[in-house]
């Protein structure tokens, strides 16, 4: 996405045993260290400890999914138990947090059954990246794997979506050794999983002046519109959808990654490696000039990265032409989202998929796959939207 421009529960996330003895998490209490920085894997916390901060993690990611499923709310009272002495529990304020997000998401779940995106089940893994321990406060860094699977689909609609995202969690621990978890911290930028309750980040508007960047057209989201089918063309929109899905989750080395690192995403990086996969071709020369576009694992254009610039080279290069709805897209054709409705676009996104009239776009930042554009419509209804048919 670059651009220059509980009551709610099952309050098994309550309480987890944890190591509480004169060392907090295995760990001799060390205040000199810096709390700026990078969370890395810190060795002197033990491994029970770090299972039991993974364990909690997984709780309340599965509970966050479970709401868009069920809309149930379950007991948090119930702990968990696994043998240690001390307590790791959501602290009173999370707890609140995380009940209001529940009771959100189970709003969430009702807006996206109106909208025909219903789920029948959902499967939540966290994996824990790093820790890192200052004083009393330990934070982790842990990856979020999510698969919703559809609760109706007809003939070749997709069986489920997916993503995957990355959160920093933040423990405090009292002189006792108890932790307690008082902060999670979304760390991509783009913030677009469906279970993701903050508002996407826009990116920086551009300012320039010159006035002949080519400016599409907003696209409407209205349910089936007339259908506008793909005509002859020399690209492979398989292949598009192939590299996307491929690499939605394993990021292709052969380009950099921009996502984290405040590069601004990488959501327009990856749409621009799937459509060069389904043949577009490079168009050397300047980096900053829009009406070039290039990029590999040394140099990338800005039409390559940017949200903005890629819309403008795709328009000015004739390579896109404009779709009046979102429905209308089709395998290979691009979606994107202007979040704050400021004229400057935020998301870039790729049709994987279309079943009964309804597109599944596959992105980075959050790593998402084949979710529908229902989906970001029913969950994004302010949004504008552009889609370009390739």
């Amino acid at each position: 996405m670059k651009s220059r421009k509980l009551k709610a529960t099952r309050r098994r996330v309550a309480i987890l045993g944890a190591a509480a003895t004169s060392v907090v998490a295995g760990v001799a209490l060390l205040p000199n260290w810096s709390a700026g920085a990078a969370v890395v894997d810190d060795p002197r916390v033990d491994a029970k400890t770090k299972a039991t901060f993974q364990r909690l993690a997984d709780a309340v990611f599965t509970d966050r999914t479970d709401a868009l499923v069920t809309g149930a709310q379950g007991d948090r009272s119930k702990p968990l138990t696994n043998g240690f002495s001390g307590d790791v529990k959501l602290s009173s304020g999370t707890a609140r947090t995380e009940d209001a997000a529940l009771s959100t998401l189970g709003e969430r779940k009702d807006k996206l059954a109106k909208a025909g995106e219903k789920y029948s089940k959902a499967v939540t893994t966290v994996t824990l990246n790093a820790t890192r321990v200052t004083g009393r406060t330990a934070k982790a860094a842990v990856t979020e794997t999510t698969t919703l699977t559809y609760a109706q689909t007809r003939g070749n609609a997709p069986k489920s979506t997916g993503f995957q995202a990355k959160h920093e969690l933040t423990f405090k621990a009292d002189r006792q050794g108890n932790w307690q978890l008082t902060t999670i911290r979304d760390t991509d930028q783009g913030g677009l999983a469906v279970n993701t309750l903050s508002k996407p980040t826009p990116t920086v508007k551009v300012t320039t002046a010159d006035d002949t960047m080519p400016n599409a057209p907003r696209a409407a989201t209205t349910r089936n519109p007339a259908a506008v089918p793909k005509t002859g063309t020399a690209y492979d929109y398989k292949a598009m959808a192939a590299y996307a899905e491929k690499y939605v989750y394993t990021y292709n080395k052969d380009y950099p990654d921009y996502n984290g690192h405040g590069a601004g995403g990488d959501c327009t990086n990856f749409v621009s490696q799937s459509l060069k996969a389904g043949g577009w071709k490079h168009v050397p020369g300047y980096v900053y000039d829009y009406t070039k576009w290039f990029g590999n694992a040394d140099i990338q254009s800005d039409s390559f990265v940017g949200v903005n610039e890629w819309s403008w080279f795709a328009q000015n290069s004739k390579r896109t032409t404009p779709l009046a709805n979102v429905y209308q897209l089709e395998v290979g054709d691009v979606l994107q989202m202007d979040f704050d409705r400021d004229g400057s676009k935020d998301h870039t996104m790729i049709v994987t998929a279309k079943s009964n009239g309804v597109p599944y776009v596959t992105y980075h930042s959050n790593n998402t796959l084949r979710r529908s554009v229902a989906s970001l419509v029913a969950s994004y209804p302010t949004a504008y939207y552009y889609a370009y048919r390739t």
